[in-house]
């Protein structure tokens, strides 16, 4: 702060305090029941004296054709096994890849190979003393020169 400025008065708020609101207890509609709906009631006596009671249930029949349906579909089988015959080309692409690198690397060495022979030989051609390179030897022994003349 400036030594000349007075510092500012804390601005106080508004706090708003919000108090929870109990909830109406309602009492669940009763739905009449005609007596010839209601299930009967049966309890069975168990072997240590307790007596089960409850409704007796009928159980809801199954349609024919899911019976007879196998328990995994035949195109869920498929996808299955394309998976699995893909997982097992995966390692053979693999090894394709490698072996093609592989014989790139085989062809890039053998024409460096045969260029530093060919170009050895080409070398050796040239640079070795041939006939051309030794010239004419001539023996002069009466000629004579004079006036930077010759005369043989």
């Amino acid at each position: 702060m400036f030594p000349d400025s007075t510092p500012a008065a804390p601005v106080e708020q508004a706090v708003t305090v919000h108090q929870p609101v109990p909830m109406q207890a309602y009492a669940a509609p009763l739905i009449p029941v005609q007596p010839d709906s209601v299930p009967s009631v049966s309890s069975v006596v168990l072997p240590d004296g307790r007596v089960v009671t409850g409704y007796t249930l009928t159980p809801t029949p199954v349609p024919a054709s899911t019976e007879a349906r196998p328990a995994v579909s035949r195109t869920a089988v498929n996808i299955a096994l394309g998976g699995v015959g893909f997982a097992a080309v995966c390692g053979g692409l693999v090894l394709l890849t490698t072996f093609i690198a592989a014989l790139a690397a085989l062809v890039h060495q053998l024409i460096i190979l045969a260029a530093v022979i060919f170009g050895g030989w080409i070398a050796a051609q040239v640079l070795r003393p041939g006939k051309a390179d030794q010239g004419t030897t001539v023996n002069i022994r009466k000629a004579v020169f004079k006036r930077n003349h010759f005369h043989g």
